[in-house]
């Protein structure tokens, strides 16, 4: 008998976001648009707190919910910038980045078969996590309304579909940009009230808005939604892989068994640098907040004027502008010549589901003055 291995593995496919970047990599001179990387270093605060915690030994194990001073810490940010209240023994788990939260909050609620929908463009996770948790991805188009998830197109798809056990939403949108109102947060929520399903609200973005109030869907729906959040964005902190899970308490166990089969526990040191993040570090998510709106604006300028059709994003840092119709090419090989022949990679919107198709996505989350001679390469391509 042949040796086999999971064969629902077979549906999952490589990150193409770090295949296509991996390829403009071998560009020479080619300005990287294509990874949600801030540029910027993590607050020194945090830095001295690292170092603090290994010059005094903590090298050990944490609790499988992280360090009751990370969650203490986070539980105050999230009282404090979002009127938010979780016990941080019971209703918060830190995480090995949003992406483990991502994948312990989907396997801790799906059985075989059940569905998630999934507003379309979205981060790929999304899908991959719900595939290898044996659930099944619905994928809503959101390009006419915005790219925001509606209350009329929740009710479409719960009529068309059955078994519908949750949705995932991301706002501030990784790919997009935009988020919503709190109008529209509210009147979506009143929608999903009406339904018995999970909202996995992915709100890695929420401290990086321009002109409009982030509000948290835990807040408007504390009973249904199991909060994402964490320092990788905010704090300039990708590579510390901290992220967490807040939600109602009875929601915690099974999503906690999940985590500590996966991960045991996370890095103590990095708990305790995010600890003093949480803590300590507003005053420099908002010197980073200001400087991404300073390159937004410079891409939605010089896009504009290159004729692109680019919705306005409203937090996180980039940039989903349509390619202009005179090109006549799809988003891939659109992307393709950009590169070779402009030296600025992005990525093809068609990778974020069908909802991007014909669009291209730029990160903003690198120095201005590189935005800058990207978005002068990209007007004169345009006009070629």
């Amino acid at each position: 008998m042949a040796l086999t291995t999971n064969q629902q593995l077979e549906k999952i496919v490589p990150s193409k976001i770090r295949e296509m970047d991996e390829i403009f990599r071998s560009v020479e001179g080619c300005i990287m648009m294509t990874m949600g990387e801030p540029d910027f270093g993590m607050p020194e605060n945090v830095k001295e707190a690292a170092i603090a915690a290994i010059q005094s030994d903590q090298s050990h194990y944490s609790h499988s919910m992280g360090t009751g001073e990370a969650r203490e810490a986070v539980a105050a940010f999230m009282k404090k910038r979002h009127g938010l209240d979780f016990n941080p023994e019971t209703e918060i788990i830190m995480t090995t980045g949003a992406t483990e939260a991502i994948y312990s909050a989907l396997f801790g609620i799906l059985n075989p078969g059940e569905k998630v929908i999934v507003p379309s463009p979205y981060f790929p996770l999304y899908k991959q996590a719900t595939t290898t948790a044996y659930g099944e991805t619905i994928e809503v188009d959101t390009s006419e309304t915005g790219f925001l998830m509606t209350p009329e197109l929740l009710h479409q798809t719960m009529a068309e579909n059955e078994n519908v056990k949750a949705i995932v939403l991301n706002f501030p949108s990784n790919p997009t940009g935009v988020t919503y109102t709190k109008e529209e947060l509210t009147a979506l929520a009143e929608a999903i009230k009406q339904y018995e399903m999970f909202v996995i609200s992915d709100e890695i973005y929420s401290e990086l808005t321009y002109g409009v109030e982030h509000v948290s869907m835990a807040k408007l729906l504390p009973e249904q939604t199991i909060l994402i959040n964490g320092a990788s964005k905010s704090f300039a902190m990708t590579g510390w892989r901290v992220g967490f899970i807040a939600a109602k308490k009875q929601w915690i166990p099974p999503i906690f068994k999940v985590h500590q089969t996966v991960v045991t526990t996370g890095v103590t040191v990095s708990y305790a640098a995010a600890a003093e993040a949480f803590r300590n570090s507003e005053a420099d998510i908002e010197r980073m907040r200001e400087a991404y709106e300073v390159r937004r604006n410079i891409c939605l300028a010089a896009l504009q004027d290159a004729g692109f059709s680019v919705p306005e994003p409203k937090g996180a840092f980039y940039v989903f502008a349509r390619i202009p119709k005179k090109f006549g090419m799809d988003d891939l090989t659109f992307c393709q010549m950009l590169a070779k022949e402009a030296r600025v990679g992005m990525i093809p919107g068609s990778i974020f589901g069908p909802g991007g198709e014909g669009y291209v996505r730029m990160s903003f989350a690198l120095a201005t003055d590189l935005v800058t001679e990207a978005m002068r390469r990209v007007s004169m391509f345009v006009g070629k």
